[in-house]
């Protein structure tokens, strides 16, 4: 994550005390996960991964995106991803694995937020459904210039108001149909942003221990990406071959 952005971040969520982070919790008292918002003026299609859950997706300009963040327990070729909800073991894995927020069980979380994969999940090359594919750092980059360039991306990919975003969630729109969710993620083995930030892995490699990322933030209408240790627990997005 931007360095700039993970320190607004943090004094933003000392001042809304943190109030989102529950929502992935299992605390049965916990108000139920609202489902997301998408654009009611366009039209959605389907994909259906090994596990049989079904996500909206979106065609923008050249390309078809997923609408709704991965949330797959097998590979395509349908051997299951190790589930690891251990501090310790998750980060210092070489290995692909997910797990869910806060280690939450809660389905109605699981299904707004989906599931957080490190990079070595990715790097499989088979988390997708079939036929799709996790996006490399040039197709998000062509994603951000058809919608406007970097500075003005994020705003057009976000979930509008506030049922999932913390304020301000800044610019966005969703003009897109992209519809991102602030899911968080999991550094050094540690939950952290859900409501502020929505972190999505490219395959690209960027340095011998990183790779590139994709981030949207609640304080920014901008989309920017970063080279982000490949231990970390992100959410995935994925596109059409």
């Amino acid at each position: 994550m931007n360095k700039l952005v993970f320190g607004l971040t943090v004094a933003l969520m000392v001042m809304a005390g943190c109030k989102k982070d529950s929502v992935g919790s299992d605390n049965p008292v916990t108000t139920p996960v609202p489902a997301a918002v998408f654009n009611s003026n366009l039209a959605y299609g389907t994909v259906t991964d090994v596990d049989g859950n079904v996500y909206k997706t979106i065609i923008i300009g050249t390309q078809t995106w997923m609408a709704e963040n991965l949330r797959a327990t097998k590979y395509k070729d349908g051997t299951a991803i190790p589930k690891v909800t251990s501090v310790t073991e998750w980060k210092n894995l070489s290995a692909g694995a997910y797990c869910a927020y806060n280690n939450t069980t809660r389905i109605d979380s699981i299904a707004v937020y989906g599931y957080l994969y490190n990079w070595y999940a990715v790097n499989t090359g088979k988390l997708a459904p079939a036929g799709w594919h996790v996006p490399s750092k040039t197709e998000w980059e062509t994603l951000i210039v058809y919608l406007g360039g970097i500075d003005v991306a994020g705003g057009k990919m976000k979930e509008v108001a506030f049922l999932h975003w913390e304020t301000p969630n800044a610019d966005a729109t969703n003009v897109s149909g992209f519809t991102g969710l602030p899911a968080g993620e999991r550094y050094l083995g540690v939950f952290g942003h859900i409501g502020f930030d929505g972190c999505f892995w490219s395959t690209t490699i960027e340095g011998t221990t990183t790779a590139w990322g994709r981030n949207i933030s609640n304080i920014l209408g901008s989309s920017f990406q970063d080279g982000e240790n490949r231990t970390n627990g992100w959410s995935v997005r994925c596109i059409k071959d």
